[in-house]
């Protein structure tokens, strides 16, 4: 949320998040740095001012790499605030004892990977960290075959929901629901709930990656996102935009090629994978208490 969303928007849709697993049957933790400070679960008070330091220059983009940087520099009286990407969440939320987490897109192997080596940490996170991980597949201005590739070479178990289609389905494309033919496909939450425990029975050290496809009502086209990327591609080269900034920097681009609408549908996946990771906890719950 410190990441995703400006400020007072993220604010309102964090809290907003956090009571949509408490009304469907979890606690929910979110994960953050707050004054130099990990934290998993904040109080209200706490995400209030997480969230409200979004953009600012004291807060930083917080991956695995950058925990311990962060974590010193607090120590040194350098007290930064961070949102964590998905690789500095996995790592925080595994040390909770934390197993499912939802966010909404996973970073992957840019389209340029032969000449920028640009893979994100999150897909070596997810090979050895064993944490289910529910999200709208990965950002739709990755290579998504690339990203699949990588995450069988991770060994990481890749299952996409059917929501409601007949067959095997697509790996999703964030803002849309067409992608790639995913490597599995599962049918609801009480089947990822059993995937889930039969990896921990087999001491997997990996993680489990579902898919879950942004609501259909909020699809972007593939063909009009496809054309929105390509564009904010281009403005990101033209720009020089590199590394760590070249994500927020295409996302902004998208944001305003498409007039708010990727805003729109972001929330929207973001509010499912919240519910249907909610969903997996309180089967995966059951689940072992009936064993």
């Amino acid at each position: 949320m410190v990441l995703g969303f400006p400020y007072p928007e993220n604010t309102a849709l964090s809290s907003h998040l956090e009571s949509v697993v408490r009304t469907n049957g979890a606690v929910p933790a979110t994960v953050g740095i707050l004054d130099g400070v990990a934290r998993v679960g904040l109080s209200s008070e706490e995400l209030v001012e997480l969230t409200a330091s979004a953009g600012k220059p004291h807060t930083r983009k917080v991956s695995r790499r950058d925990l311990a940087y962060i974590g010193g520099m607090g120590l040194k009286g350098d007290r930064m605030n961070g949102g964590t990407t998905i690789s500095g969440t996995m790592v925080l939320a595994a040390l909770a004892g934390i197993e499912i987490f939802a966010t909404g897109g996973l970073g992957g192997v840019h389209r340029d990977v032969e000449t920028t080596m640009d893979v994100s940490a999150d897909l070596t996170e997810l090979g050895r960290t064993p944490m289910a991980v529910v999200s709208s597949g990965c950002k739709g201005f990755l290579d998504i075959p690339r990203t699949l590739e990588y995450l069988e070479t991770q060994g990481v178990g890749v299952m996409s929901f059917a929501d409601g289609r007949e067959g095997d389905v697509d790996f999703p494309a964030f803002w849309s629901r067409d992608g790639v033919r995913s490597p599995f496909t599962i049918r609801n939450e009480a089947e990822a709930a059993a995937v889930i425990l039969a990896q921990r029975n087999m001491r997997m050290k990996s993680g489990l990656l579902f898919a879950n496809p942004i609501p259909a009502e909020y699809e972007i086209p593939k063909a009009k996102i496809d054309a929105t990327i390509s564009q904010a591609l281009q403005d990101a080269k033209a720009a020089g935009s590199k590394g760590s900034q070249n994500t927020p920097f295409v996302l902004q681009r998208i944001r305003e090629l498409t007039q708010g609408g990727s805003v729109t549908a972001n929330t929207a996946l973001i509010e499912s994978n919240v519910l249907r990771g909610t969903r997996i906890a309180v089967e995966l719950s059951k689940l072992r208490a009936n064993r």
